[in-house]
């Protein structure tokens, strides 16, 4: 059982960020989905490695992210866009992790870069 308090953060941190966000166990089951997740079709109680096929799931840091607890990245494709995933272990709770993709809802090439 996974304490309230842990998604009550998940949510009150994620809820409102535009790009699919799940909270994430270990076993792969996810605990929580941000409100981007859930209109994209991400429930909790099923395994994240059941979502799409295999080919999918390919680049998963998951178990490096959570054997050394530091943040772990990978870059990839997916509809012809350009992803970054990322799976950062949850401070305290070692075997839980967040788990999101950048750009899967928002193609960031289309908007020209910040001034510096």
């Amino acid at each position: 059982m996974t304490d309230a308090k842990v998604i009550e953060a998940f949510q009150m941190m994620w809820g409102n960020f535009p790009e699919p966000v799940m909270l994430v166990h270990k076993s792969r089951e996810i605990l929580a989905v941000n409100a981007a997740c859930s209109k994209a079709g991400g429930v909790p109680g099923i395994k994240c490695s059941t979502i799409g096929g295999p080919e999918r799931h390919k680049g998963c840091q998951a178990n490096r992210a959570l054997a050394s607890q530091q943040a772990a990245f990978c870059k990839g494709e997916s509809g012809g866009k350009s992803i970054i995933g990322y799976w950062i272990p949850v401070d305290g709770y070692p075997d839980i992790y967040v788990h999101f993709g950048v750009g899967t809802m928002i193609d960031y090439d289309q908007y020209p870069a910040a001034v510096k």
